[in-house]
């Protein structure tokens, strides 16, 4: 196999918190994988912002007032703030050691943790999204009435809000208040301190798990 054919075909992963191995790097040139790993962040609004739209009027032509199905999505927007922290801290941070894990951990996050700042890689896929939707419908049917699955399913607006601050808070340039702190919070997670500091929207259920990350201070003074 020619040198060429071998960068081509493999890439090592080597980065402070992540598996180091062998990975197939094909999925740079293969349309099919850059489809699952690759778009822009406004698709994300696009896509999943008439869903909710949709869910809404389903609770409220079921005969939910929209005091009652406000309350129902925030409710949902609430619980997709654990959800985030979850994914986050257990399935984007697991640790893998064969080749088709740390295949895959790369392509789900690994490859975010590598290239920080590419804009492309900042949003996950609507493809991705959609087939972890499925488990979490079907979740919420089973603990909501037929009436109210659909409004509870609403938040996931918490979903489209969490994306889009996401890239924000790596490509946007806030000078003060709610925005900065969220950036200066998040980038300390991608070049400090990789396993604390999960929470993207929200600090909450770092606080509450322990996961809060020190502060340079208390670093300092160690």
């Amino acid at each position: 196999m020619s040198s060429m054919t071998t960068k081509k075909f493999c890439f090592v992963i080597a980065f402070n918190g992540f598996p180091g191995d062998f990975i197939n790097y094909s999925f740079v040139e293969s349309f099919f994988k850059q489809f699952l790993t690759r778009n822009q962040w406004w698709v994300i609004p696009l896509i999943w912002l008439p869903v909710v739209g949709f869910s809404l009027s389903r609770s409220i032509y079921m005969g939910h007032t929209i005091p009652e199905v406000a309350m129902m999505t925030a409710f949902g927007v609430f619980a997709w703030t654990l959800i985030e922290y979850t994914l986050h801290r257990f399935l984007f941070h697991i640790k893998t050691k064969s080749y088709w894990g740390n295949t895959i951990h790369y392509l789900l996050h690994g490859c975010h943790h590598k290239h920080p700042m590419d804009g492309l890689r900042l949003v996950f896929p609507p493809a991705a999204t959609a087939v972890l939707l499925f488990p979490f419908w079907n979740l919420i049917k089973l603990i909501s009435t037929p009436t109210t699955a659909p409004a509870v399913f609403g938040g996931l607006l918490g979903y489209v809000m969490y994306d889009v601050t996401h890239y924000y808070v790596h490509h946007g340039q806030p000078t003060s208040g709610v925005p900065k702190s969220l950036k200066k919070y998040h980038l300390n997670h991608h070049f400090r301190v990789q396993n604390k500091g999960f929470g993207i929207t929200s600090s909450l259920w770092d606080r509450v798990f322990g996961t809060l990350p020190p502060s340079k201070l208390a670093e300092k003074s160690r």
